[in-house]
């Protein structure tokens, strides 16, 4: 299961004016009964606990290893992405953001690439665009423990307690996102 730049360009729709519907896309593999649904009201605060967040251990940009449990206790968003998917990058901006606004109540957002192009094409546009949060290189394992996943960006909100507590598929503004993540941080 490789998510890589060959995808054809047709399956990947959605611009930025159409931000919340975008995704670079391939076939499903996740059941949709593992996606979280939002409260009938709206609310967010009651986030369904869909499935305790898998243990995993990736290589930085740099080569050093990051783990899942540096981060126990914190809440914590990974994010799959990859440089050359579109709605991927238009969401970057908000998540740096986030960290400079959530961090020190203990929001860590984690990008795991999809590039198979290594990590030097993300260093180079990590540092071009300040991304201020850990860089990962993704790998099948990681998709595995995740239960595939059928488009990226696709990002899974993980509580304090270890416990996953949405999955996105596709792009979501900033704002609207930031509701789930403020939900879980207090």
């Amino acid at each position: 299961m490789k998510i890589s730049r060959s995808l054809p360009r047709s399956l990947c729709f959605g611009t930025l004016l159409a931000l919340a519907f975008s995704a670079c896309s391939k076939q499903a593999e996740v059941p949709k009964a593992t996606m979280a649904a939002p409260a009938a009201n709206g609310a967010v605060a009651g986030l369904p606990i869909i499935a305790p967040a898998p243990a995993w251990a990736l290589k930085d940009l740099n080569g050093a290893v990051v783990k899942s449990d540096q981060f126990m206790g914190k809440v914590v968003v990974i994010d799959f992405w990859a440089t050359w998917c579109p709605p991927c990058r238009a969401e970057i901006p908000g998540y740096v953001d986030l960290v400079k606004k959530h961090g020190k109540e203990g929001l860590v957002i984690v990008g795991v690439s999809m590039d198979e192009a290594g990590p030097g094409v993300v260093k180079t546009f990590s540092d071009k665009f300040g991304v201020n949060y850990p860089m990962v290189m993704g790998d099948e394992k990681m998709l595995a423990a995740f239960g595939g996943i059928e488009a990226l960006p696709t990002t899974f909100l993980i509580d304090r307690n270890g416990q996953i507590r949405d999955r996105k598929v596709g792009a979501e503004p900033t704002e609207e996102y930031a509701k789930k993540i403020l939900a879980l941080l207090k």
